[in-house]
């Protein structure tokens, strides 16, 4: 795997596998592979200590104990669910592959941690955001190093919100799938799924004036050839790379944000403006219609509070 864990999975008995069932989830996000190498490490980690001493003794009961154990270090419900996801995972892994004969995670309940969705910009806070950047990357005083840092930040907000594609997408776009003249882009998403995605007028007009005049200021001879966008010293734009970017370009009340939220705000904005569910589903690369209609909930909220603030008879 390209990420590492916290815990070394060599330290852990051989018979669990967890160094294969590792390997096998590299057709997952970078994220996800991360977190449930972690979560699973700490869970066999806890059956080391004495709840199993082999994967063969693994039952039902065992399971629910280590549920039990996470509630008592007080966890957050959403965390519960991640970790007890991952075990289920895994111990699929182990009946798939031959190492137990029964999976004793069937019909295991987990909490369930509620949906939770970061305050959305308005659209004009949106548009307010993205004017202020644009106005500085044209601004006479910044040098020629300076315009270009300030073409590719306008570049990489325009297709964050413009796109609602996720920041590891995002990162990993090169010159072949920003597709600028046929306005799309094509993105490996979760899953090692591919989608294409339209790409608005503003946001085809920003990465074309980046290529134009920025990204040549700062490539260099270790630039992968056909990488989209670059960090200042010319190297892969990481998502931190690009959190860090957000920060510089706050909202009009100061509030810095998360290049997800701008993915939330992009499919909130859509279902404003009467999209239809499915249309966003496609566009956001989700496998499974109810992961979209967490975004209806949020804008119901925000209709209901326009209806109660304006209405004489609310």
């Amino acid at each position: 795997m390209g990420q590492r864990t916290d815990r070394q999975p060599d330290a852990v008995d051989p018979a669990w596998a967890l160094p294969a069932f590792l390997r096998s989830l590299q057709s997952l996000s970078a994220n996800t592979q991360v977190a449930y190498g972690r979560d699973v490490t700490q869970f066999v980690e806890w059956l080391a200590r004495g709840a199993c001493a082999d994967p063969t003794d693994l039952d039902h009961a065992t399971c629910r104990r280590y549920l039990a154990f996470l509630s008592t270090r007080r966890l957050a419900a959403r965390s519960v669910a991640r970790k007890a996801a991952a075990m289920r995972a895994y111990l699929r892994y182990l009946h798939r592959t031959g190492v137990i004969t029964t999976d004793p995670s069937r019909s295991l309940r987990a909490p369930k941690g509620a949906a939770r969705l970061p305050r959305v910009p308005r659209r004009n806070e949106a548009a307010a955001m993205l004017d202020r950047a644009g106005a500085a990357s044209t601004s006479p005083d910044a040098d020629e190093r300076g315009e270009a840092l300030a073409l590719r930040d306008v570049a990489l907000l325009e297709l964050l919100y413009g796109t609602g594609v996720r920041v590891s997408e995002c990162c990993g776009l090169t010159l072949q799938t920003c597709d600028v003249r046929r306005r799309h882009v094509t993105v490996l998403g979760k899953g090692a799924k591919t989608r294409r995605v339209p790409l608005g007028e503003p946001a085809a007009a920003a990465v074309r004036a980046y290529l134009e005049r920025g990204r040549r200021r700062l490539i260099t001879a270790d630039t992968p050839p056909d990488l989209l966008f670059v960090n200042s010293r010319g190297r892969a734009l990481s998502p931190r790379d690009a959190r860090r970017i957000l920060e510089r370009h706050p909202l009009p009340d100061g509030r810095a944000l998360h290049p997800h939220v701008l993915r939330h705000a992009y499919a909130t904005h859509l279902l404003e403006g009467g999209a239809d569910l499915r249309t966003v589903q496609e566009l956001l690369g989700h496998a499974d219609l109810a992961t979209t209609q967490v975004y209806t909930h949020l804008t119901r909220d925000r209709l209901r509070a326009v209806y109660e603030a304006t209405h004489p008879r609310a």
